[in-house]
């Protein structure tokens, strides 16, 4: 699991299918060797952009929506209390 901020929401004007309805948004990773990366993330749980939040990847990511055949690598699956602080 990554610890990221949402710093955007992400709009397309087409794709898959399978990712018709769901929110996706664009998240930079806060702490670790990774801090400061982007990935692009769905967020199943109705987080905004400030938020911290907790992302997992890959075939977990799938799971938490309930399906092997959507193209989706990371999702949100928390949110972190404001208190929380990373070094």
């Amino acid at each position: 699991m990554i610890a990221a901020e949402l710093i955007h929401n992400i709009w397309s004007t087409r794709k898959a299918d399978s990712l018709v309805g769901m929110k996706l948004m664009l998240a930079e990773v806060i702490g670790g060797s990774d801090d400061g990366r982007r990935l692009i993330v769905v967020d199943t749980i109705g987080a905004g952009i400030g938020d911290r939040v907790i992302v997992c990847t890959g075939s977990s990511a799938r799971k938490m929506l309930h399906t092997d055949d959507v193209p989706v690598d990371a999702a949100v699956v928390g949110i972190i209390d404001a208190d929380c602080v990373f070094e």
